[in-house]
C-alpha cells in the first residue's frame, strides 16, 4: 500500500481495511484506508490537516467534535486519555468490519524481521518517541498506523480516567512482551511514515521534486508520510519552486466590490515607546495594508526586516526549550527567495494559541535602528542616513532617481551643465524648515568668522550645513547620491566628494535678491533648488555669462551640477518676489 503525505494533527489514528482475500492465491489484496482523528474544536491545526486530507482524497473520521475537553495539553503534564476512551468507543461501534481480514505488510527493516514476507499479518506500528520514559518528547500525543482489529485489541484494556496519560498507557503496552507480540507491535524507528521534529530539526529537510514537495529524513534517507510543523507551508504541494505559493490567493475578501461604508472596522493599536524615525511614515502605510485586510487569515502580519540583515519580526521555528530557532527556510524567506504566506510559531511580540502567519508577498516595510536617533532637532529623520539608509531614501531622495541613468532623465541646459532630480518635496520642505527653525542666518557682508581666514569674496545670506551638525549626512548624500552621477557625467574623474562648504542660501528681494558673477571654489558644484519657482517665489535662476546660457525656473528637487573654477562663471538672477532657497556644496575645492 502507498501512502501519500499527509499533515498530521495531534492524535491521529490510522486504520487499514483489507476485504477477505484468499493467501494461498497470494493475491494482493484490496486496501481500504481510514484516517481517523480526535478534534473537539475546529482548530487551525485541525482545518490544516483537513486540507491536507481533502488534497489526498483520504477518508477522515473525527472523534469527539462539539465535547468538552478533559485531556489537558501536552506543554502542561500528562494527559491524553480522553482520546484513547473516544478511539475505544469508536472501534467498538464499527465490529461489523472484523469481517474483514486486516493486515498491513510493513515495510522497514526492523518490521520485516517481525513480520514474516508474503503473510497479511496483523500488526499496529507505533512512532518511536511514543516511550515516553525512554525519550524527551514524551508528552507528544501518540501516532499510530494498523489494521482495525489489532488497534481495537490496543485499546480494549483502557478503563482510566480522561486526565489520565496516554502516553504511559501505550508505554505499558508496548514494554510488555506477551502484548506486543500478540498486538504485533513496532516502533517506526527510521521514519518510514511518521517523522515528527521533536529533537530531529537537524535531521529533515524538504526535498523538491518535479511539481511537488517531500520531506526527507536525511539521518536514514526515507520520506516519511505524516509530519508537522513549518512544513505544512510545503506540504502538500503548498509550495514549490515552479508553481510559488498555491494557496496565498484562495480565500480572499476583495474590497473593490463593497462601497466604502461596507469596509471592515479595523482598530489599530499602537504604542511608540522610544523615540523612533520615520513615524509619519509609519502611519501613511497604514492607510495601504489592504492586502492584509482582505486575507481571511485570523492573524497575519507584514514581514519586515533590518536592511542587510537576517533580523525580522518572526521567528521561523522553536527550539525545544521554547525560544529562538532558525528554520530551514528561514534565510530564503528573509531575503525574498520564497514569497509566500508563512506559517510561524512566533510574530512580533505576540505569541497566541492559533496559527499565526507571515506574508513577505509585498514589501510593507522595515525594522528601524532606534540605537543613536537624535532628537533635537525639528526634523530628525534627515539625520538617519547612516542608522536607516533605505528608508532615508524613500523618504528623501527623488522617486526617480534611480532612472536618472537608465532613462536619460539628465537634462544638459547649458555646455557642462547637468540637471537632474535629486531630493523628494519632502527632503526640500525639511531642509528649509530646519534652517528656518535654526534661524541663524548670515547677515550677507564679506566678513565671515565661519569659514577660514574670515573674509568671503562673494556673500551670500546663508546658514552652512556644520552650523545643525549636519556636515557628515551631507558629505554621506554626497557619496551616495551625487558621486555616481559626476562619475558618470565627467568621464576619467573620480570623486571622494570632500567639501569645505555647503550650506543653503536664502533669497529675498528687500534683503539679497541675487548674486554677482563669480567663480566657484571647487572642482565642480552642485545646486539644489528647494522651493518651487512660481508658487513660492518669482524671478531667480542661473546664468554662465561665458555661454550666455540661463536656467531660470529651477525645478524643486532638481540639481544642476557645473565645473566650478575657470569655465563656469555665473551668476543667480533676481528673485523679484516671494523667498527662494537653494543647498550648495562647494566639492573637491
Amino acid at each position: 500500500m502507498r501512502l501519500s503525505p499527509l499533515l498530521l494533527f495531534p492524535g491521529i489514528f490510522v486504520c487499514a481495511l483489507f476485504p477477505w482475500t484468499n493467501c494461498e492465491e497470494q493475491q494482493t489484496p484490496e486496501e481500504k484506508l481510514l484516517v481517523v482523528t480526535v478534534a473537539t474544536k475546529e482548530t487551525d491545526g485541525f482545518k490544516r490537516f483537513l486540507g491536507s486530507v481533502k488534497h489526498f482524497n483520504y477518508t477522515v473520521k473525527v472523534l469527539g467534535q462539539g465535547q468538552k475537553w478533559m485531556s489537558g495539553d501536552y506543554m502542561s503534564g500528562p494527559g491524553g486519555g480522553q482520546k484513547v476512551r473516544l478511539l475505544k468507543e469508536a472501534l467498538e461501534e464499527m465490529k461489523n468490519e472484523d469481517k474483514l481480514r486486516c493486515g498491513f505488510r510493513l515495510g522497514s527493516q526492523r518490521a520485516a524481521q517481525e513480520v514474516p514476507a508474503g503473510q497479511t499479518q496483523g500488526g499496529v506500528l507505533l512512532r518511536e518517541p511514543d516511550l515516553a520514559q525512554q525519550t524527551p518528547g514524551g508528552q507528544i500525543p501518540p501516532r499510530f498506523i494498523g489494521f482495525l482489529p489489532n488497534i481495537r485489541e490496543m485499546v480494549a484494556d483502557w478503563t482510566g480516567d480522561d486526565s489520565d496519560s496516554d502516553q504511559l498507557f501505550f508505554t505499558k503496552i508496548y514494554i510488555d512482551p506477551v502484548k506486543r507480540k500478540s498486538i504485533n507491535i513496532t516502533l517506526d524507528s527510521k521514519c518510514r511514515l511518521f517523522q515528527n521534529l521533536n529533537g530531529a530539526l537537524d535531521e529533515v529537510v524538504l526535498k523538491f521534486e518535479d511539481g511537488r514537495v517531500r520531506a526527507r529524513n536525511v539521518l536514514y534517507d526515507t520520506l516519511p508520510v505524516l509530519q508537522i510543523n513549518y512544513l505544512g507551508n510545503y506540504i502538500p504541494n503548498t509550495w514549490t519552486f515552479e508553481t510559488g505559493c498555491t494557496v496565498c490567493h484562495e480565500d480572499l475578501h476583495p474590497l473593490t466590490a463593497l462601497k466604502e461604508s461596507e469596509y471592515p472596522l479595523v482598530v489599530i493599536g499602537v504604542f511608540i515607546q522610544q523615540p523612533t524615525p520615520f513615524v509619519t511614515v509609519f502611519f501613511e502605510r497604514l492607510l495601504k495594508l489592504q492586502k492584509l485586510i482582505i486575507s481571511v487569515t485570523p492573524v497575519v502580519a507584514p514581514m519586515i526586516t533590518r536592511v542587510g540583515r537576517l533580523w525580522s519580526n518572526f521567528w521561523g521555528a522553536l527550539s525545544a526549550e521554547g525560544y529562538y530557532a532558525r528554520s530551514e527556510d528561514y534565510v530564503d524567506i528573509v531575503q525574498g527567495r520564497r514569497a509566500g504566506v508563512w506559517n510561524v510559531p512566533y510574530v512580533s511580540s505576540v505569541f497566541l494559541g492559533i496559527f499565526m502567519y507571515v506574508t513577505n508577498m509585498h514589501t510593507f516595510g522595515r525594522i528601524l535602528s532606534t540605537d543613536n536617533y537624535q532628537t533635537s532637532h525639528l526634523h530628525n529623520d534627515l539625520w538617519q542616513i547612516f542608522e536607516n539608509p533605505v528608508d532615508w531614501q524613500e523618504r528623501y531622495i527623488h522617486e526617480n532617481y534611480t532612472y536618472i541613468i537608465k532613462d536619460k532623465l539628465i537634462e544638459n541646459p547649458c555646455p557642462d551643465v547637468y540637471w537632474f532630480p535629486i531630493f523628494s518635496d519632502v527632503a526640500c520642505d525639511h531642509i528649509v524648515e530646519e534652517m528656518e527653525h535654526y534661524g541663524k542666518w548670515s547677515g550677507g557682508g564679506n566678513t565671515d568668522t565661519r569659514i577660514q581666514g574670515g573674509y568671503e569674496n562673494v556673500p551670500t545670506i546663508d546658514i552652512h550645513m556644520n552650523q545643525i551638525n549636519f556636515e557628515k549626512e551631507w558629505h554621506k548624500f554626497l557619496l551616495e547620491y551625487i558621486a555616481p552621477i559626476t562619475e558618470k557625467m565627467y568621464p576619467g574623474y573620480y570623486t571622494k566628494a570632500q567639501f569645505d562648504l555647503a550650506f543653503v542660501v536664502r533669497y529675498k528681494p528687500d534683503e539679497q535678491p541675487s548674486l554677482r558673477p563669480h567663480h566657484d571654489a571647487s572642482t565642480f558644484t552642485i545646486n539644489i533648488a528647494l522651493n518651487q519657482a512660481g508658487p513660492d517665489y518669482q524671478g531667480g535662476g542661473c546664468r554662465f555669462l561665458r555661454y550666455d546660457c540661463s536656467i531660470q525656473a529651477p525645478r524643486k528637487g532638481w540639481t544642476l551640477m557645473h565645473p566650478g573654477r575657470l569655465t563656469h562663471y555665473h551668476e543667480g538672477l533676481p528673485t523679484t518676489a516671494g523667498v527662494r532657497y537653494i543647498a550648495v556644496s562647494f566639492v573637491d575645492p
